[in-house]
């Protein structure tokens, strides 16, 4: 690596940070010192082996769909690759890691650097009650930051009105 480059890499990380601290978001975040561990999650150089599932998550807000993008857990600036990420736009989640371990959509919400809670949905605050959550098409009331990413969990969250009943995602290709 040039010179160049890690200077570049080192301002482009530095600014990232001031950046999350001036949105006043408070949690560690891939982008905020990317390479990082987050939330015990490591960004390794290889996708883990050991432990290799996948789940689907579908966000609306106020009925419209909030995307999952691609490359979550991916750090442009880092060359490894959180446990927890995606590859593409399509909602689905991988889990590859080292060992076989619990792990929470609280933790992949950390990575994407969105906020999670049951008053908020990325940068939609909501009264209380307001988000209406469901796994595996069945109603979820407790806190959504702790839903385990089981194998081919179908996680759905519904940031305030119109409530929509879930569409099951059957999708799995060769997952």
């Amino acid at each position: 690596m040039t010179v160049f480059c890690k200077v570049f890499a080192r301002i482009a990380g530095a600014l990232a940070l001031v950046l999350a601290l001036a949105a006043g978001t408070g949690a560690a975040r891939a982008q905020d010192a990317p390479g990082q561990p987050i939330d015990g999650v490591r960004c390794d150089q290889m996708e883990g082996s050991v432990f290799h599932i996948h789940q689907h998550l579908s966000v609306y807000v106020h009925g419209k769909p909030m995307p999952v993008p691609s490359d979550v857990g991916r750090p442009f600036l880092s060359n490894c690759l959180y446990w927890l990420h995606t590859h593409t736009s399509d909602g689905i989640i991988h889990v590859e890691a080292p060992m076989i371990a619990t792990f929470t959509l609280g933790q992949f919400f950390d990575e994407w650097g969105q906020s999670l809670s049951a008053t908020q949905v990325g940068a939609t605050k909501l009264p209380s009650g307001a988000l209406h959550v469901f796994v595996d098409g069945l109603p979820y009331h407790g806190d959504p930051r702790k839903i385990e990413l089981d194998q081919h969990a179908d996680i759905v969250l519904e940031a305030g009105p119109p409530y929509m009943k879930p569409v099951p995602f059957t999708n799995w290709g060769v997952q």
